[in-house]
């Protein structure tokens, strides 16, 4: 059989890599920032317990970048997204702090309540054509104003336990591991095996009708990188309380909405959609019901990241969700989604979101102040659109 010449291989793994640069750039960008910031602050990064924190003080912006992605992917954008999320909060705290109803009644009713206000801006922007802008700018004002008047500036708390364990609870120890949590250790090593094995079969079922475009050097680099990540940072976690209960959250989150965006019909169409909404609509696609739901799935989004943030400060606050809808709209841009729709990975979004997160705790340990982290995110953000504007007038 003849063999492929090294000059074309290199080729064809140069106009990959070409083409799949944000794709790759991101992933390798996160782990140079990581080390970065791991060699600066003297090994404190990545540490069990500030490890701990990261994900507890980034679990909102991963969970609403999930459903900001699908936003701004069918061409839209949800700047209400902050203010929804600390209007439930103060629902949550109200109805449980003061009027004393159960926890489990008061957060489905609270997801019901981020639901509807999503649905309620969908209907205007689906059905009315009023911009999205227009609409969520207005809905931001509007929830920040009712979050101020519910909670009459005053924070309220304590919480009771039961509903801190969505932010601050571990996945207790089934194994009883001596100075280790094995539960910890098993769920990261069986999570990295599940990711290799599904790239693999997804790998397996392209090659099988001759579509595989990936060259397998990166194929191997990508998928081993993202494993090893995984199970260092479980053994990292398991040195110490184990896997927080709001890592489970946003795992199972992350596999469900990439599963819906690669997978399901419902997922493709909101690509189409931002892709092009005219050819979508004549390709007998409703698109407006179809913008409807995104922002519903949306506004349940942001009422869940609600839940969770009371929950980790142990009560609702006037001041909570401020500034919220910036670090994820930026995280998203920097994942690689398109300012113009279309494009956008769900992977892509959790990479930008810890993008965000690594870049504030890192600065933060080192003592920067709050001003220059500002500067130096805003400059990221805009370096990340520029070079997504240069791609496409490139291509």
């Amino acid at each position: 059989m003849a063999s492929i010449p090294d000059s074309q291989t290199s080729a064809t793994m140069g106009n990959h890599l070409k083409a799949n640069f944000r794709e790759y750039g991101m992933l390798m960008a996160l782990v140079i920032i990581m080390a970065f910031f791991e060699f600066m602050t003297g090994g404190v990064l990545l540490r069990p317990l500030n490890l701990t924190n990261l994900f507890l003080q980034n679990s909102y912006i991963v969970i609403m970048a999930l459903g900001m992605l699908l936003v701004i992917v069918s061409g839209h954008i949800d700047l209400s997204v902050g203010s929804v999320c600390g209007f439930v909060g103060g629902i949550a705290g109200v109805a449980i702090v003061t009027h004393g109803y159960p926890v489990v009644p008061t957060i489905i009713f609270c997801l019901a309540v981020g639901a509807a206000i999503g649905a309620a801006q969908g209907y205007w922007i689906a059905y009315w054509r009023i911009p999205s802008f227009i609409v969520t700018l207005a809905g931001m004002l509007v929830f920040r104003g009712l979050n101020l008047a519910l909670l009459n500036g005053e924070s309220i708390g304590p919480f009771p336990k039961s509903f801190q364990l969505l932010s601050s609870g571990f996945v207790p120890d089934l194994f009883g591991g001596a100075g280790l949590n094995m539960t910890a250790l098993v769920l990261g090593c069986g999570a990295a095996a599940v990711l290799v094995w599904g790239a693999v079969r997804t790998r397996a079922k392209q090659a099988k009708y001759d579509s595989v475009e990936e060259p397998f050097a990166f194929f191997l680099l990508k998928n081993g990188i993202i494993a090893f990540a995984i199970v260092y940072i479980s053994f990292l976690l398991a040195t110490a309380r184990g896997l927080p209960n709001v890592l489970i959250t946003m795992a199972v989150l992350i596999a469900a909405y990439t599963f819906v965006t690669n997978k399901t019909t419902i997922g493709r169409r909101i690509y189409a959609l931002g892709g092009n909404e005219k050819a979508a609509k004549l390709s007998g696609i409703r698109t407006n019901r179809l913008v409807f739901l995104v922002f519903t799935n949306m506004g349940m989004l942001a009422a869940l990241a609600g839940l969770i943030i009371a929950a980790r400060l142990n009560s609702a606050t006037p001041s909570a969700g401020v500034s919220f809808e910036l670090d994820v709209i930026a995280a998203c841009f920097i994942g690689g989604a398109s300012a113009s729709g279309g494009v956008g990975r769900i992977v892509g979004a959790v990479i930008g979101a810890f993008i965000m997160g690594v870049m504030n705790n890192g600065m933060s340990i080192m003592g920067v102040g709050i001003d220059f982290q500002q500067v130096i995110k805003g400059l990221v953000l805009l370096a990340a659109v520029i070079f997504d504007v240069y791609n496409k007038n490139k291509a």
